[in-house]
């Protein structure tokens, strides 16, 4: 099968289309015959290895997996000997291990059925980008009828908290580049805000305030709060330190938390089956939709990873391996 493959930290251009063998599922896993693959901030840094913290949990010489890859929508091929879900010739959505390939496999705890209503490449929008929206509405404890600004609303997992927060009832604001604001108000959005000319902390007081942008300092943040607001601190993509990024924002706000009347929650999701169905069901009813901003072939991978490295790309980027 083709498949890309690196063999060292390093920048994308150095990962390389090769030839490899089919994967075998172990018992609870599915073989997925990949369509399509999503590309995620996630995947930039197992392939760098930046922030080095990164390397604690993917290998600390090399990656331990040579296949990058994670978000994937396609068809199964066969299925572990412990699996009851899914069977050969089912689409389906969701994360796996190495997606950039032409085979993967995936947990079947991690995979759900594909919406009938989304292609194979939107569906591959969807999976960690949408599980951490939901997971970031989901720390808000309920959003119906309150105030939520979203911070990095034009990204990925933005472009979703935005969608569910006002498919759940909630008056939101988002705030984006000035690039992205007429993409973003189509997406439902009460209110946007361009943060490149406007501080969206100075916009008024919100009973949630979820930041995916990453590079903002608690301080700031905790003024766009009212005095019981929550707010939720996904990612930190834009933060400049080599060890941890932006992701020591995560390790403050838990620390800070207990300390002040708001509540400060870090959030790092985790992928599960339930989570894409809820999903699956938001956008069967209208009230979510995958936005794909550009779609690669996989020998130009390289230049997909790039594409979102700088934090420009609207919504998501995906490959295709049709």
């Amino acid at each position: 099968m083709r498949a890309v493959v690196q063999d060292r930290y390093g920048p994308p251009g150095a990962l390389q289309v090769t030839s490899r063998g089919v994967p075998e599922p172990r018992d609870d896993e599915v073989l997925v015959h990949v369509e399509a693959a999503g590309v995620d901030p996630g995947v930039w840094h197992v392939v760098t290895g930046l922030p080095y913290g990164v390397r604690l949990g993917f290998g600390l010489r090399r990656p331990r997996n040579p296949v990058p890859g994670l978000d994937l929508a396609g068809v199964v091929v066969s299925v572990g000997r412990g699996v009851r879900d899914f069977a050969p010739g089912d689409a389906v959505f969701g994360t796996g291990r190495g997606s950039y390939a032409e085979y993967a496999v995936a947990a079947a705890g991690k995979l759900a059925p594909l919406p009938a209503c989304l292609t194979f490449e939107e569906a591959a929008a969807v999976p960690i980008s949408g599980q951490t929206a939901l997971a970031a509405i989901r720390k808000a404890r309920g959003v119906a009828g309150k105030r939520v600004m979203v911070i990095g609303a034009g990204g990925g997992v933005g472009t979703f908290a935005v969608q569910i927060a006002k498919a759940q009832g909630a008056h939101v604001t988002a705030a984006c580049s000035a690039a992205k604001v007429d993409y973003v108000r189509s997406l439902g959005a009460d209110g946007v805000i361009d943060y490149t000319r406007s501080d969206p902390t100075c916009a008024g007081e919100f009973d949630v305030v979820i930041d995916t942008a990453g590079n903002r300092p608690l301080t700031r943040l905790r003024r766009a709060l009212s005095p019981r607001g929550v707010l939720v601190v996904v990612g930190g993509e834009a933060g400049d330190g080599i060890l941890l990024q932006g992701f020591d924002r995560q390790l403050r706000a838990l620390l800070w938390s207990p300390l002040v009347r708001q509540r400060l929650v870090p959030l790092m999701a985790t992928q599960n089956s339930a989570d894409l169905r809820v999903l699956a069901g938001l956008i069967e009813a209208g009230g979510v939709k995958p936005v794909v901003d550009r779609v690669f072939p996989l020998h130009e991978v390289a230049a997909a990873l790039e594409h979102i490295s700088g934090g420009h790309a609207r919504a998501k980027t995906v490959i295709s391996l049709t």
